[in-house]
């Protein structure tokens, strides 16, 4: 540890601290209370020529006015490698889940980064999760990153669970998973450990949780951490990670709870002015090389239903697939709620996709949008004044929306059934016999929550 310093000022989570002006410390640095070590506070700006903002990570309950602080000199640091799979830790990197002590033999500073230009690569391939809807309209491409939109109580978390569901614990032993639960409930958090250990999986995750109850410091930061655990299995392990973040949106907005509280002037969108770049160095971390990939599923909560919020839009930008879970659709009972026309995919060309896919993806797309402008029609006057034509349209997309129902194995205990799987392939096949008219015989309502088309041949 090298100089003193001491606090001169605190306002919610966020100390000012006076140094001498030769020892400043340097962004990132973490001061801990003289009188109590395990009280720490990270350097996050400067607020005069002789002293800093901080943020604190713990209690404030022993912080006041002229307390001396130490600074170690450097950032925060978290243990990192396979001591940490299998485990529920904080930001700290203390143990959550009742365990021993983790031994800590590897640390890394939460906000090291070794982003090489050279070697990044670019996603050219689809990671299958067996969802037909994620899988057919908006596939998840190996080494980018996926956002799931939503309000709450949509369903983003159910998709985020049933996607680590079918693609960890179905693949077991090829990938290592690190989760980052940024804000959201400690419930939810649990009942994911639980579902990890069931599923004999738990060895190959890392669990790192800063749930809403705690301070906006510890929020920010746990996402960054998170970042950090898995930038080391790609980097020093070579090893693909899948990196599942909920939520994208509760780090935006810890960051702007702090920054209220420094007083900094808000941006237009009246988000923090630095959100962009604060999000900006979190997502240009997950990247992947030649050496191992970093997959990001981040699960992305919408205020108010508004696509448009400035916090949402800051995630907009970085990422290769965006899936929008959409209340309309969860009210009208069908699930997974998402809406098809409005999630995408980089992925979604000839050269990654493959051209079966492609065209059906097209053609499928193209019958939506037709059949959304018939809406209005239908709702003033009736299906049955559309002409033939039209009314076969109509129905034809409302047998492929159904179609695109499905159980999850996640929410097994709240519908009483089974979740299913269906390859990519299957996906493809069947919706093009749907678009080629080979069902239009069969009601809608048949295809509700059905898995594959062979589901209907065989009844």
């Amino acid at each position: 540890m090298s100089s003193k310093a001491k606090v001169i000022g605190m306002k919610g989570q966020v100390i000012e601290v006076e140094c001498d002006v030769d020892a400043m410390p340097k962004l990132h640095d973490v001061f801990v209370l003289k009188e109590d070590p395990n009280v720490w506070l990270e350097v996050n700006e400067s607020a005069s020529e002789n002293s800093v903002y901080c943020f604190c990570l713990s209690s404030t309950k022993k912080i006041y006015r002229g307390a001396e602080v130490v600074n170690t000199g450097s950032s925060l640091k978290i243990p990192v490698g396979d001591e940490v799979l299998g485990r529920v830790i904080d930001v700290f990197g203390e143990a959550m889940d009742g365990g021993a002590p983790l031994k800590k033999k590897k640390l890394r500073s939460i906000m090291e980064s070794n982003e090489i230009f050279e070697e990044i690569q670019v996603p050219d391939t689809i990671l299958e999760t067996g969802i037909k809807a994620l899988d057919f309209f908006s596939p998840l491409p190996k080494g980018g990153k996926v956002g799931l939109f939503g309000g709450a109580g949509v369903g983003k978390t159910v998709l985020l669970t049933e996607v680590i569901h079918n693609v960890v614990v179905l693949n077991k032993n090829k990938s290592v998973s690190v989760f980052a639960g940024v804000g959201e409930r400690t419930r939810e958090g649990k009942e994911l450990y639980e579902t990890l250990e069931a599923s004999e999986v738990l060895d190959q995750v890392s669990l790192i949780y800063g749930s809403m109850g705690e301070n906006p410091a510890v929020r920010f930061r746990t996402a960054t951490a998170g970042a950090a655990i898995a930038e080391y299995f790609r980097d020093e392990q070579g090893k693909d990670v899948l990196f599942f973040i909920d939520n994208a949106f509760r780090f935006a907005q810890a960051g702007y709870e702090l920054s209220t509280l420094m007083n900094t002037i808000p941006s237009e969108g009246g988000y923090q002015s630095t959100l962009s770049s604060e999000m900006a160095a979190l997502q240009e971390r997950l990247f992947s090389t030649d050496k191992g990939s970093i997959t990001s599923i981040e699960a992305v909560y919408v205020p108010s239903d508004d696509i448009t919020d400035y916090g949402v839009q800051s995630i907009f930008n970085h990422l290769d697939a965006s899936v929008v879970v959409s209340r309309d659709i969860y009210q009208e009972g069908r699930l997974p709620a998402i809406d098809l026309i409005a999630s995408t995919s980089s992925t979604l060309n000839v050269d990654v996709a493959g051209e079966e896919h492609y065209k059906t993806y097209i053609a499928a797309t193209n019958l939506l949008k037709k059949s959304a402008s018939l809406d209005r029609i239908v709702s003033l006057v009736g299906e049955s004044e559309l002409s033939a034509e039209d009314q076969l349209t109509y129905k034809r997309s409302k047998i492929l929306k159904n179609f695109m129902t499905q159980y999850f194995a996640v929410a097994k205990v709240q519908t009483g059934k089974e979740g299913v799987y269906i390859p990519l392939q299957t996906t493809v096949s069947d919706v093009k016999q749907i678009l080629d008219g080979k069902f239009d015989d069969h009601t809608p309502e048949e295809f509700l929550y059905i898995g594959s088309l062979e589901d209907i041949k065989k009844k």
